[in-house]
């Protein structure tokens, strides 16, 4: 089967288990420019989602089940096995910089930077909502 032009071996979409999915995806369109689909619901599951698309491609998947819960005594500040963060691409530094002093500005934790990261990248590091990690880069 031949490759369609527009694949890439590069990853296009993410999942992330929220506590509040509703909640977190005005975060996402207000701050990242996402757009949501209508919710999706299985009742049977109790599982309700959200897909945010991003304008630069790549999408985010909010993803709620009740029966799913924070690990007890966990702290969003603290290092663990699996994903560390979630990264977008802003294009410049100055980009960079105003997002960060905006969502700063708004509340929500600077967690890094903004700084030149030791392998040549521009990057801060802040916390959705939820305390998810998103490195913001230029």
């Amino acid at each position: 089967m031949p490759e369609s032009p527009r694949a890439s071996r590069y990853p296009h979409e993410g999942r992330l288990r929220a506590l509040h999915a509703a909640a977190l995806r005005p975060f996402y369109e207000k701050y990242f420019d996402a757009r949501s689909n209508l919710k999706y619901e299985n009742e049977r599951k109790r599982f309700t989602s959200y897909f945010l698309t991003f304008p630069g491609g790549g999408r985010l998947e909010l993803m709620h089940r009740p029966d799913i819960q924070r690990i007890p005594g966990s702290q969003s500040s603290r290092e663990f096995i699996g994903y560390a963060h979630l990264g977008v691409e802003l294009g410049s530094r100055a980009a960079v910089d105003a997002l960060t002093q905006r969502l700063e500005g708004d509340g929500f934790p600077l967690l890094d930077g903004p700084r030149r990261t030791g392998d040549g990248y521009y990057e801060s590091m802040v916390a959705d909502p939820e305390g998810n990690r998103i490195v913001i880069a230029e």
